[in-house]
């Protein structure tokens, strides 16, 4: 199970215990911030794509909205997003609970500068009912990180 997959990775860290199992669902960013009593910009949603034969996780704020012209001037390809049924075989999350924390290997993951916003954020944890409140400092060493990009935009 995902989750627990997630918790072993949280371990390493001594994180583990912090993941919050809800009783109701996590799975939209709406659902999450409900679910958890909090606006839903602070949900750490992470999005997964196609780079090449590579796949990409891109962790951004709730509110937060892939921007293409951004996206194809960092990546250098059109945002193509993985397909519900790719994401547990490539990622080892399904859709709903696909966090940046205990992928398989070779997924890379990048956090965007619409998290900056926020002290705290609350990612998934590999199902569709958990999440964890981590620090931006905390995210970046829980995901291996390869760095913040710029590839989202804010609603106006």
């Amino acid at each position: 199970m995902s989750i627990e997959r997630v918790r072993e990775h949280l371990k390493k860290f001594g994180a583990d215990g912090r993941i919050k199992e809800l009783q109701e669902s996590s799975a939209t960013v709406e659902l999450a911030a409900a679910a958890l009593g909090c606006e839903g910009r602070r949900i750490a949603k992470t999005l997964s794509f196609h780079v090449g034969d590579k796949v990409v996780l891109i962790v951004a704020a709730g509110d937060a909205r892939v921007d293409n012209p951004k996206y194809k001037a960092r990546f250098g390809t059109k945002a193509k997003m993985l397909s519900p049924q790719e994401a547990p075989e490539l990622i080892g999350h399904a859709v709903g609970g696909v966090c940046p924390f205990g992928v398989k290997d070779g997924v890379e993951v990048y956090l965007d500068e619409s998290l900056k916003r926020f002290d705290t954020v609350f990612p998934a944890c590999g199902s569709s009912n958990s999440a964890i409140e981590v620090t931006l400092p905390e995210l970046v060493e829980y995901s291996g990180s390869l760095g913040w990009v710029d590839v989202c935009k804010l609603p106006e």
